[in-house]
Order: C-alpha cells, then sequence, then structure tokens
C-alpha cells in the first residue's frame, strides 16, 4: 500500500554567510494515512523545518518527497499551492489569522482559492466555527477573541477545504493549560473522523496524545515509536472531515478578485493620510490633462467665434504683391467683374467687393470721423453680419447707386444716441446725403477694434458718387461649406491669375488664422500636457514605492494566504487591484478638481473657456488605469513571488 507521505534520504540546507548549515540530514519517514504522528525535538532541531517541507511551503536540498506517491520535486509553485489547498489544513502556534477579517471571514479564506461557490462556503465556514463552540463569535475579528478561540479558528480554517492532513505546529504553545486541553481535545476527535494529524512540539505531554512520536535532533531522526493510546478504535464521527465540492467556475473566479478587491480596500483605509499622499502626483498630473484639454477645447471655440466674426471661412482678394506693398495703390486691375466671376465658382457661397474710404458724417449739428464701406449686396452674408433694424441694400440698390446706408450701432448711438430712431433719417457722407435703411447688430470680435464706426453703402455708390475710380480695394469671397478653404484658395489664384493674365494680386485666407492659432495652441497643449505627464510618472513611481513599502509590511498576510491556497497569480491579482484601485481614485479626485477649475473660472467672469470634453475624461480614467497597472506591476511581482516560508517568519 503507498504511504500518504514518504521521505527519502531529504535533506535542507541553508546558505549562513559563508557557511553552509544543514537543518535536516538524510530523513527518512513514511507516514500513513489516518495516522497521528508527533514530531518532537528541542529548539533548533529541524522539527519546524521538516513541517514546512511536509506542508509543501519549502522544498527540500537532496532527496524525495512523494505525497500519495507523487514526487513533489516536479510541481511548480501553482501546483504546489493547490496542494496546500485541497490536502493541507494549517495550525499555527501564532494562529496567523487576518486582522482585518472576522472569523468567518479567516475561516472561508481557503474555500475562495478554492473556487468554492460563495452561499456553501459561507454556510460551512459557520458550521465549522460551530461545532467549534463560536457560534458566537462569527463576526468577530482576531483582536476580540481570546487566544484559545484564535486557535480554533486557525483550525476551522485548516478544516475548510476538508484537511485531509492536519498540520499543527506547536498547536498549544501560546495557550493557557486549559485552552490547550480543548484544542487537543479537538485535534484528537478530528483524527478518530479520519483526518491524519501531525504535531510539532517540543512538549513530550502535548507528543504523548499521538499514537505515534517521531523524535528529531540535529535535523536527524533519532527515534520513531508508537505508543498504545486509551482512545484508539474511536468511531469516526464524519462530518468535519467533509470538503465542499470544487466549483472552479467564472463566478468562483470572481469570488477571488471581490476577496482581493476588499482586502485592498480595507488596506488603503488602514493607511488613509499615506494613500492620499501616494495618489496626490496622480490628482494633479490628471486633473493638469483634464484641464489643459478643456482650455484648449475652450480656446479653439473662441477662436472659431472670433473668426466668423470676421466672416466665416472667408478669403479676401487684395492689389499687389502682399502687406505693406507700397505699389499696391497703384494697381487698378481689381474689378467688379471679377467678383461676378468668382461668385460663379462652385467653391464660392457669395461675394462681396469691397472699397473704403474715411469721410465726416454728419446729422444736424452732430459730426462723426467714419469708415465708409462700399459694399455689394451680399456682404452681410459674407461677414455674418445681422440686422438688428431695418434691412441692407439688395442688387437693384447697387445697380442704380442708391444714395442707402447701413450704420452700426457705434455710429447709431454716435448720431442719435440710444434710444432715438435711425430708420429712414438722411445723414451726410462727406458730401453725399444718404437715407438710414438698416441698423446693424453688435458683434463681439477678438480682432480689431470693436469702437469704431462704420456704415456700408452700396460699393457703386462710393466709387460714381465719392471716389470716382472704378477699381477696387478688395474682393471678399465667402466659402461654400463643405470646401476646404486650401482648395478655394487655389481655385481663386487660377482663376484671378487666367483673367488678370498676371499675378498683380494676393489672397488672405481667414482659415490660415485659424490654423496658425490652433498649431500654436496644440503646441502649448503638448507642452503643458508632457509636464502633466511627469507628473503621472512622478506619481505612478511614489504609488510603485508606496506599494513595495506595502508588500514589505504585509509579508506575514500574503505567507498566511499562501499557506491556505493562493496561487502566485491570486497575490497578483490583489496587489495589482490595490495599485489600480489607488491610481483610480487618484484619477476621480483628478477629474473633480479639474471640474472644479472650470466651475471656478466660470464663477470668476474670466473670458477664459474650458471645454470639458467626455473624451478626456475617460481617457483619464484610462490613464490612470494603465498607470496602477503598470507601475503596480513590480510591487505585485515581488509579493507573488516571496517564500512562503520566508513570509510567515516575517514578523
Amino acid at each position: 500500500m503507498t504511504p500518504l507521505i514518504e521521505l527519502s534520504g531529504l535533506s535542507r540546507s541553508f546558505i549562513r554567510g559563508d557557511t553552509c548549515f544543514d537543518a535536516l540530514r538524510r530523513i527518512d519517514l513514511r507516514i500513513d494515512a489516518g495516522e497521528m504522528v508527533a514530531i518532537v525535538g528541542t529548539s533548533g532541531s529541524g522539527k519546524s523545518t521538516l513541517m514546512n517541507i511536509l506542508g509543501c511551503l519549502d522544498r527540500p536540498t537532496a532527496g524525495a518527497y512523494r505525497l500519495a506517491g507523487q514526487d513533489t520535486a516536479t510541481l511548480d509553485p501553482d501546483a504546489l499551492a493547490r496542494l496546500r489547498r485541497e490536502h493541507f489544513g494549517f495550525v499555527f502556534q501564532r494562529y496567523h489569522l487576518l486582522p482585518d477579517l472576522t472569523a468567518l471571514g479567516n475561516v472561508e479564506m481557503p474555500s475562495i482559492y478554492a473556487g468554492r461557490d460563495r452561499d456553501e462556503r459561507q454556510r460551512r465556514a459557520a458550521a465549522l466555527l460551530g461545532q467549534l463552540g463560536l457560534t458566537e463569535r462569527v463576526a468577530y475579528r482576531p483582536g476580540q477573541l481570546s487566544g484559545g478561540q484564535q486557535q480554533r479558528v486557525s483550525i476551522a480554517r485548516a478544516l475548510m477545504n476538508g484537511g485531509q492532513i492536519i498540520l499543527a505546529d506547536e498547536p498549544t504553545g501560546a495557550l493557557d493549560k486549559r485552552s490547550g486541553q480543548e484544542v487537543m481535545a479537538t485535534l484528537k476527535r478530528l483524527h478518530s473522523e479520519g483526518h491524519t494529524i501531525i504535531l510539532v512540539t517540543h512538549d513530550m505531554q502535548v507528543a504523548s496524545h499521538a499514537e505515534r512520536i517521531v523524535e528529531i535532533s540535529d535535523g536527524e531522526i533519532v527515534s520513531d515509536r508508537r505508543m498504545t493510546l486509551a482512545d484508539e478504535g474511536l468511531p469516526v464521527a464524519g462530518g468535519m472531515a467533509e470538503a465542499l465540492p470544487a466549483a472552479r467556475t467564472g463566478r468562483a473566479r470572481r469570488d477571488v478578485l471581490t476577496e482581493a478587491l476588499h482586502m485592498s480596500m480595507l488596506a488603503l483605509k488602514a493607511h488613509r493620510l499615506r494613500t492620499f499622499l501616494t495618489m496626490l502626483g496622480i490628482v494633479i498630473g490628471i486633473a493638469s490633462v483634464v484641464s489643459v484639454v478643456a482650455l484648449g477645447e475652450g480656446t479653439r471655440d473662441k477662436i472659431l467665434q472670433d473668426i466668423s466674426s470676421m466672416g466665416t471661412n472667408t478669403i479676401d482678394i487684395f492689389p499687389g504683391t502682399g502687406f505693406g506693398d507700397q505699389k499696391a495703390a497703384r494697381v487698378q486691375t481689381l474689378v467688379a467683374d471679377d467678383a461676378a466671376a468668382l461668385a460663379q465658382q462652385p467653391f464660392t457661397d457669395s461675394t462681396t467687393p469691397g472699397v473704403s474710404t474715411s469721410q465726416t458724417v454728419q446729422f444736424g449739428d452732430v459730426a462723426v470721423s467714419a469708415t465708409i464701406n462700399g459694399v455689394g449686396e451680399h456682404y452681410f452674408r459674407v461677414r455674418g453680419l445681422d440686422m438688428a433694424e431695418g434691412r441692407a441694400f439688395d442688387a437693384s440698390g447697387v445697380a442704380r447707386l442708391a444714395q442707402e446706408v447701413v450704420i452700426d450701432t457705434n455710429t447709431r448711438i454716435a448720431l442719435f444716441g440710444a434710444q432715438a430712431p435711425a430708420l429712414g433719417k438722411v445723414i451726410i457722407l462727406g458730401n453725399v446725403p444718404c437715407r438710414v435703411i438698416g441698423v446693424s447688430k453688435k458683434k463681439d470680435s477678438g480682432f480689431g477694434n470693436n469702437s469704431g464706426l462704420n456704415v456700408w453703402v452700396p460699393y457703386s455708390t462710393v466709387m460714381g458718387r465719392m471716389l470716382g475710380q472704378a477699381w477696387l480695394k478688395s474682393i471678399t469671397v465667402r466659402v461654400r461649406d463643405g470646401v476646404e478653404p486650401a482648395a478655394a484658395e487655389q481655385g481663386i489664384v487660377r482663376l484671378m491669375t487666367l483673367r488678370h493674365r498676371t499675378v498683380d494680386f494676393y489672397v488672405f485666407n481667414t482659415d490660415t488664422i485659424r490654423q496658425t492659432i490652433e498649431k500654436t495652441t496644440r503646441s502649448m497643449e503638448w507642452l503643458v500636457s508632457m509636464i502633466a505627464v511627469i507628473s503621472l510618472v512622478v506619481g505612478g513611481i511614489g504609488v510603485m514605492n508606496i506599494m513595495l513599502v506595502s508588500v514589505t509590511e504585509r509579508t506575514r498576510e500574503i505567507g498566511v494566504r499562501m499557506a491556505v491556497g493562493a496561487r502566485q497569480s491570486d497575490i497578483m491579482a490583489q496587489f495589482l487591484i490595490e495599485a489600480v484601485l489607488v491610481c483610480l481614485s487618484g484619477g476621480v479626485l483628478g477629474v473633480v478638481l479639474a471640474l472644479s477649475i472650470g466651475w471656478g473660472v466660470r464663477a470668476s467672469g474670466s473670458s477664459i473657456h474650458l471645454v470639458y470634453s467626455g473624451a478626456s475624461i475617460a481617457a483619464a480614467f484610462v490613464c490612470s488605469t494603465v498607470i496602477g497597472v503598470v507601475f503596480g506591476f513590480l510591487p505585485a511581482r515581488n509579493a507573488a513571488r516571496l517564500d512562503p516560508v520566508e513570509a510567515l517568519a516575517r514578523e
């Protein structure tokens, strides 16, 4: 019959400085299923090292360890975790209960990693605690329990997945006499129910409860004897030995992640100030990114509005070779027929000729200096101007050199006052009387001076009745919606060159202003975004450092989780979730801070506009999550790679 546990020539050595220390030497041992064995020895004899190897918490340096005929040397860390989870139950001298969990939470932990159904495992955990006399203590945390009660919780945890083999390391060492007797009675009852019990102790009185005593000294077995027990042959009671059915499903995996999330939140809650300071860099970085994007969007919208106030998608044509051309005044080839030809092009929405002059405008005894603009009937559409009162002149007014005028709000106030009617009044433009037929709405613009006085009359009237010239100073084309301004500009240049047979003109595309300012805005966005990215990286490094500290502080917790069967992936998931949780919380606070900044700017009445977009906020959360994963990976990997034995020994 194959023994449950078989050790052959097993040795375990440790390197201490320049020397090699042999904790175990050529151990040969067989333990059959259902035995109750005590491994005794003085401190430093190697008994705890032997127990760690038996429980798959440690590996031998030499020799073989077979569990139910399987060589454990061939198993990877996750397979060893499965053995600890499915076959072993640990009862530690110091209990090793997680202080942030209740008694019920501590007991059900092995079944979480085993993937048991949530309702079933909670019922079983409560039943085990009830059988151990802790029905009234299921919601208590370890700090609220006595030493004996904590040890019974530890025993219940060992039985949660069935506990075929119970490994008890000095189970009464930290208890008073009465509590120790209760614990030993419980272990003997478990033995009678069919569990294999392995006691590790230095107390021969405790060892005397076993049916077999293995004595170890200086890493070698010096005796192996069987005892005659008065209570041998007790009937197997059942109940505690029954394990829950496996349920490794998607729901079970979700329970593992839920447990990891729960523990992460408890850890963050326990160190509130440190957590806040850790996420501060993330908060500042996310707030900066969202605010910069909002500022860029707001600035872009304001630019487009200002350009619209000049004229939506307009291209101006001037005589000469460019701004500042001293010979431009002598170029007289720009004529109204050019505007008419441009109006026929498929890329054109509307056009207007333009001439202008500065003259004195008089009404009664009030005289002001104003700019007199000679324009076409489509001027107000080209420039996006609306009428506050009256109407604009039409094509017939242009054809008959009508003495009709549209004035702006500033001119109306200067000539008539804010309340007096203006329509129908006759004003003198230089020496030409004109009747007011319309008043334009005031339109603010970020370009030019909005306080000037402007009046508009048909260009033919200005050219024929005021200036006595046949040429224009400009033509303005409004580009049809959906047409690229650059393509329209090329079409204008081509047509005008064909008509004039030379390039004696130049064009000014308002889209160029938009592109230039947007390019500058994007450059500023990139600059500030890079600063924000640096802040995020610094914040991420802070998260990584704090998580590394957290791994060090919670090493024993990690060891306990590994002892009850947590895989490396389970440990890594827990710490990754914690890092992501810190960064996501920082992302939420960063977005809130950015929105608060925008609210403050609006409340202050500032001209600065911030336009927040759902995409930038979503990107902020994605960014914070990525930072959590990237900078949380190293601490999580370090936690997952901890040696269970070293982790449990760390205080």
